[in-house]
This record gives structure tokens, C-alpha cells and sequence, in this order.
């Protein structure tokens, strides 16, 4: 599978995105604040579902996003619509959190255009990869699970500025408290970007634990504004200390909600191949938030695998925690636990030896 996502060069930047079924992708490219819209050209076909497109003279921090245009059907899994501001299911870095609004739901015939909604995607290069170093974690130590913002906020020796973020993690008295308890690793609640369900803006609530993503790769501004950095540099203070990072990621659904949840990344690219459907068409919903991702679609699985890869090469983490883990060894319905993504993760030479955590249930 060629590189999909923006890869940033010193003469341009190329966007590559994959959909079985659009007809026609563009690329939505924003001025330095996100907020207006100077050019939209138009990807081209590459073969296997590619659609890419090199744009010279671009630079460093280009914000940006995804439209789509193709059938729209959404009783038969179709929703394209050009009006929809599609997050880059590669996104690494996004400039502001989600954040629900009944638009984002529209219709295609309402001719909503989305981009003042939604966040941009940030396109930067990677860092240099960390050298690979075996996971500080041992079976038998002591795994502490904390939630990033609930756990330092409120931290009267955090500095202020870092209190209910990851940098937080790496400050003396918060490593010294988890030595103190003798923690051999600590395992992050969600830390990439989530969006609110639809029924809690109402209410005046908001969904502090994270488990309704959007993107994969991205980080909550909320939790780590410094970005990818911000994470790498804890991860590093934290084993320096003796102490393992252990993530825990969302696989088996998105943010996307059910048929009438919001159009954000996935559902506008092609909800046919990235969600599970039933033989009807409607959402198959193995997870009780609405969707659920097909794990089993090579682009997917792909995509999972990159992710995984992405945050021990360029984070140094020890492993993950998988959320309703069946989801990712389910084949025709069933679960599988020779599963190819499964397979895939055991075999895979960066993730092999990683610790690895599965919540063993879903509702499928």
C-alpha cells in the first residue's frame, strides 16, 4: 500500500488519501489561522483505490482536509458529500479539538459546508525515529490506568500551564508519586483526538474519558498541546524513571456514530469498506456506540498497523491496550483469534514484543 496522508518535502507537500468508491477527492487547503479556504485541487486516481495529488510550493504547518463526492445513499452505506470537511484518516497533529454540532449530521441535499466546524489537519514531518529499545514492562509489575487530565489537574506542584496534560506525566512529583507506589508502567487513557456524542452537548456534559475517536494517529490538542513531541518527551521522562507507557487506543469504532451521527473522516471516504454493514445495508453495531470499524478490510487493518507502528517508532511506547478487542478478530461476524490482523500484529517485527492488552468482550 503506497504512503497515504500528507508527506512534507522541501519542495512541496503530496496528499494521498484511498476510497474504493468516490469518484472524485480534492483537497481542501487552508490559510495559516484554518479558517479560510485558499485552494481546492482536485487528487488523481493512482490505481487500488489511491487518489493523490503533489502540491508544490507548500509548506511546513499547511492546514488542511478531504472532500469527497460519490453516490449518495446512506441506507446502502453511501454518504458522499463534497460539502463535508473530511479529517485525513492519517492525521498526526489537528489544530483544535472536536467538537459536536447537529451540522456536521446534515444532509447532503441541506448543502451544509462543514469546514467552519471541523478541525484541520496539521501537515508537518515526523520526527526522526527513536532507536528500538525492548518494553521497561515485565508481566507480574504493576500496571496504574489513569485518565491524563483527571489525574494532574488539579496537581498543586504541576505548574499550572501543564496540569490535566500529558507533559504533566513527566514532572517530578507526579513520577515520584507513581515510584513512590511502586507503578511499573502506566497505561493512558485515550489520548487522540475524541468528539462528544450527540446526546451530551445538550446536557451540558462532555465525554472526559476519550473512547469516541475520530482519527487514529492524531493527539486531543486538550491533552497534549505540544503535540506528538509533547508525548515522546513523557514517554522518555517516564522510562528514565523506570517507568513503561502503555496506551490505550480505540480500534472498534469511530465518532462517527450510527445513521444519524456526524460525517467526519471515514464515513465520508467510504463508510462501505471502513464500517461493518449488515446484508440490509444498515450499520452493523458489534459495539453499542452506533459502528463498527471493519478491521477485517486490508485498508484497515493497514491502517491499525500503521497506527500501532507509528507510536513505538516515533513515541518509544511499551504497548497498548486494545477497547473492545474481539472487534479486531472478527471475520464474516465471527471472531477469529488467527484473525489476519491479529496475525499481523504477532508477526510484526516492530510490534512483536510490545505488551499487549485486550478488554476481551464487544457486543457482537
Amino acid at each position: 500500500m503506497i504512503h497515504l496522508g500528507a508527506t512534507v518535502t522541501s519542495e512541496g507537500i503530496r496528499f494521498a488519501a484511498w476510497s474504493s468508491s468516490a469518484r472524485r477527492l480534492w483537497v481542501s487547503i487552508f490559510d495559516d489561522s484554518g479558517t479560510h479556504e485558499v485552494e481546492r485541487p482536485e487528487l488523481k486516481p493512482e490505481g487500488e483505490g489511491v487518489h493523490a495529488l503533489f502540491v508544490s510550493g507548500l509548506a511546513s504547518d499547511t492546514r488542511y482536509g478531504f472532500r469527497a463526492d460519490g453516490d449518495y445513499a446512506p441506507e446502502s452505506g453511501l454518504w458522499f458529500d463534497p460539502d463535508k470537511l473530511l479529517s485525513d484518516p492519517y492525521a498526526v497533529e489537528i489544530d483544535r479539538p472536536y467538537q459536536y454540532h447537529w451540522r456536521l449530521a446534515a444532509k447532503r441535499s441541506e448543502g451544509v459546508d462543514t469546514a467552519p466546524l471541523m478541525p484541520k489537519t496539521i501537515a508537518r514531518p515526523l520526527p526522526k525515529p527513536l532507536a528500538s529499545k525492548p518494553p521497561l514492562f515485565q508481566p507480574g509489575g504493576l500496571i496504574y490506568e489513569l485518565n491524563v487530565r483527571s489525574f494532574t489537574k488539579l496537581h498543586p506542584d504541576v505548574p499550572e500551564a501543564q496540569r490535566g496534560t500529558v507533559a504533566a506525566l513527566a514532572h517530578p512529583a507526579i513520577i515520584e508519586h507513581l515510584k513512590r507506589l511502586g507503578v511499573s508502567a502506566v497505561e493512558l487513557m485515550p489520548v487522540t483526538a475524541s468528539i462528544d456524542e450527540r446526546h451530551l452537548p445538550p446536557l451540558g456534559l462532555s465525554n472526559v474519558w476519550g473512547y469516541n475517536p475520530v482519527t487514529f494517529m492524531a493527539l486531543d490538542p486538550r491533552l497534549a498541546p505540544g503535540g506528538l513531541m509533547e508525548l515522546r518527551d513523557t514517554v522518555a521522562a517516564l522510562r528514565e524513571a523506570g517507568i513503561g507507557t502503555i496506551l490505550d487506543l480505540v480500534f472498534n469504532h469511530t465518532g462517527e456514530s450510527d445513521r444519524l451521527g456526524p460525517t467526519l473522516s471515514l464515513r465520508g471516504l467510504d463508510a462501505q469498506a471502513y464500517y461493518k454493514h449488515l446484508p440490509d445495508g444498515r450499520l452493523a453495531n458489534d459495539t453499542g456506540t452506533g459502528n463498527t470499524v471493519a478491521c477485517d478490510h486490508p485498508v484497515v487493518r493497514e491502517m491499525v498497523l500503521d497506527t500501532l507502528r507509528h507510536f513505538v517508532r516515533f513515541a518509544g511506547v511499551d504497548g497498548f491496550r486494545f477497547d473492545l478487542a474481539p472487534v479486531l478478530g472478527r471475520v464474516d461476524g465471527t471472531f477469529d483469534p488467527d484473525a489476519p490482523l491479529l496475525q499481523a500484529i504477532a508477526g510484526d517485527p516492530l510490534l512483536a514484543d510490545r505488551v499487549l492488552i485486550a478488554e476481551p468482550w464487544d457486543v457482537g
